[in-house]
């Protein structure tokens, strides 16, 4: 009888509770959307492709809930304070040289080096030339825009997230930048100009990343028409780099 009671106790207490091997593991709780501040002032020539870049940001980050908008072209916006409440900058087709203050320049280096992400889309490498700091985040300097039309561009880096689903290439209209000077040996290049296209020859890339202390940047040259900014393509870059340099 002794047996048998000890027997009954033990299979009440497996019964009543598991062990934590066994017991169901809790679901990680969903990332919170990535907040992106869309910076689009100008003081060079203003894109007509501001206003559908804004539009089309505010609709992508809405209907894939990956990240929310707050637009502005207030540079006071830039400043450490503001940028608390920040994970990503984007300097959406930027021009010319920006009025920031010393102490908002170095806000938004520290914020980049703290570990946030930074996004430069078409003429943000049209901006701050007297600041060199900045052509160092950016990874180059617009030098010109020899060709705009239909070309071919190259997907170089088919396994990085951003270019998921691209395909080893695609062909769309735009205004193709040259850069004062090649980024390729200071960052990591995403996409390049298919020379073939355009009837030239030499090395021209379009898009790349870089890690600037604990964060990481990505820019992309293309964005020049209201009509890119509704590009499918060029769409899931734009979703897929705000993710991946807000660290989600």
């Amino acid at each position: 009888m002794r047996a048998a009671h000890v027997m009954v106790i033990a299979l009440a207490a497996a019964c009543g509770a598991a062990s934590p091997s066994t017991m169901p593991s809790a679901s990680p709780p969903p990332a919170a959307p990535v907040r992106v501040l869309f910076f689009s002032a100008t003081t060079g020539f203003r894109h007509d492709s501001i206003p559908a870049a804004r539009q089309a940001l505010t609709a992508l980050g809405a209907s894939t809930g990956a990240f929310t908008v707050t637009a502005s072209e207030d540079v006071a916006d830039l400043s450490a304070a503001k940028l608390a409440n920040v994970d990503v900058v984007f300097f959406g087709m930027t021009t010319g040289e920006l009025p920031l203050s010393p102490e908002t320049k170095r806000a938004l280096l520290d914020f980049v080096q703290s570990g946030h992400g930074f996004i430069g889309v078409h003429s943000a490498t049209d901006t701050l030339y007297d600041w060199p700091e900045y052509g160092t985040l950016i990874g180059a300097y617009f030098k010109e825009h020899p060709w705009t039309q239909t070309a071919t561009v190259t997907v170089e880096d088919r396994a990085h997230p951003v270019n998921a689903g691209l395909g080893a290439s695609f062909a769309i209209q735009e205004e193709f930048y040259a850069f004062r000077e090649n980024p390729r040996p200071r960052v990591h290049v995403l996409l390049s100009l298919d020379t073939s296209s355009v009837g030239a020859s030499g090395d021209y890339p379009l898009a790349w990343t870089q890690s600037i202390g604990s964060g990481r940047m990505y820019y992309n040259a293309l964005g020049h028409f209201p009509a890119t900014w509704a590009d499918q393509r060029f769409l899931s870059q734009i979703r897929a780099a705000i993710v991946w340099v807000g660290g989600k």
